[in-house]
């Protein structure tokens, strides 16, 4: 398995890979794979394996709060999983994250993603305390706007 940054040669077999993940992912555009691959590759790991694509994270550091990297989008091909492939990508994103000097990083749900919410847990992320609790796990109204309620999970990170 390789893991390297996004390139812009792979944004269809992204968008497609990513549009598997409905409907708790939504494929982005051409042209916001573009500018991920052009200007956050290094935030936006994809795995390779005998040259198809098996995995894909979109993140960014922030320019508000550089201590922070979200992570909006993490998608494995379902002929792939269970082989450590998130796992895999999630290291490489920490890692870089670490020696770009972040403390933190962090991602958000929907709150009946049980299986994700287990992923997280699995991979270090804690459920960030939020004002209701949706099957067992912590939510935070309106989080990402009107009707946009999400469970939040973040993993604090050495520098």
């Amino acid at each position: 398995m390789l893991i390297e940054p996004l390139r812009q040669q792979l944004i269809p077999e992204v968008i497609a890979l990513m549009g598997l993940g409905a409907p708790d992912i939504t494929a982005r555009s051409y042209s916001d794979y573009w500018l991920y691959a052009t200007l956050f590759s290094s935030t936006c790991p994809v795995a390779v394996i005998d040259n198809r694509l098996a995995g894909a994270i979109s993140a960014f550091r922030s320019q508000d709060d550089p201590a922070d990297l979200y992570i909006q989008d993490v998608m494995v091909d379902p002929n792939y999983r269970r082989r450590g492939i998130t796992r895999a990508m999630i290291d490489h994103l920490r890692a870089h994250a670490e020696d770009l000097g972040c403390r933190r990083m962090y991602l958000t749900s929907t709150p009946g993603n049980t299986t994700a919410h287990r992923t997280w847990e699995a991979l270090g992320f804690h459920n960030v305390r939020g004002d209701a609790t949706v099957h067992g796990t912590s939510v935070i109204t309106d989080y990402k706007g009107p009707g946009k309620t999400r469970a939040v999970f973040e993993r604090l990170l050495e520098t």
